[in-house]
């Protein structure tokens, strides 16, 4: 629910986001997966397409190639085919196979659980690096997306749209057992309610405080003033 007080400074606008969006979505990934490995192609694939579009793919693909060895031998014009309602299958298919073919030179064929190695690896930011370490492994990560850097300067919570200085910054003002989940459910508010260039203000539990909503926008009107 909406608080009627008014975070004043960013780790509080911060920490009253973590709670009220705890109470409306229950911070897990939309992606369908059995273990790291597919939870890191689904990761991949996700670039640029919606998870439900994912979801309707990858049974048929883990099903022919269920590991990094069988990515990495993979029949490049199958691999388009199977994974082309996802969008730049062209790409994405040549960056699966390179995936496995470093999974497997590197890892032997598993997933590893470092925030390092796992950025070595083909198509893999720190975006989808952190969705495996906290999803995938139980190890909390904030995944930064488009999505939350919109809510992020949008609520206040930083002044700026570098994901890495979002990150750290975010992550310094949370405890750190709920980065994967405030992540996750920032993501989802972002799809649902505070949706880019139409924002259903109307009905979004921080419109009370968002500096961004009409609200605020009336109390600056009012005022001459944010409230800091």
């Amino acid at each position: 629910m909406a608080s009627a007080s008014r975070p004043r400074t960013p780790a509080g606008r911060a920490r009253a986001a973590c709670r009220a969006l705890a109470s409306a979505y229950p911070g897990r990934c939309a992606l369908v997966h059995d273990g790291p490995l597919q939870l890191l192609v689904a990761t991949v694939l996700s670039a640029q397409t919606t998870d439900e579009r994912v979801n309707q793919v990858t049974p048929g693909l883990f099903a022919r190639f269920p590991s990094a060895r069988d990515l990495a031998r993979a029949d490049v014009i199958e691999l388009e085919a199977l994974i082309r309602p996802t969008g730049f299958f062209r790409v994405k298919a040549r960056t699966l196979v390179a995936l496995g073919l470093a999974l497997e030179q590197r890892h032997q064929g598993a997933v590893p659980r470092h925030m390092a190695e796992l950025t070595r690896l083909p198509g893999v930011g720190r975006k989808t690096a952190n969705v495996v370490l906290g999803v995938g492994f139980g190890i909390p990560g904030l995944a930064v997306d488009t999505h939350v850097i919109r809510l992020t300067n949008l609520l206040g919570v930083v002044a700026t749209r570098d994901p890495v200085a979002i990150e750290q910054q975010v992550c310094a003002m949370l405890p750190r057992s709920q980065w994967t989940r405030v992540g996750l459910r920032l993501i989802e508010h972002g799809r649902r309610v505070c949706i880019a260039n139409r924002p259903r203000c109307s009905a979004c539990l921080l419109v009370a405080w968002c500096p961004g909503s009409p609200l605020a926008r009336g109390r600056r009107a009012t005022s001459g003033r944010l409230p800091a």
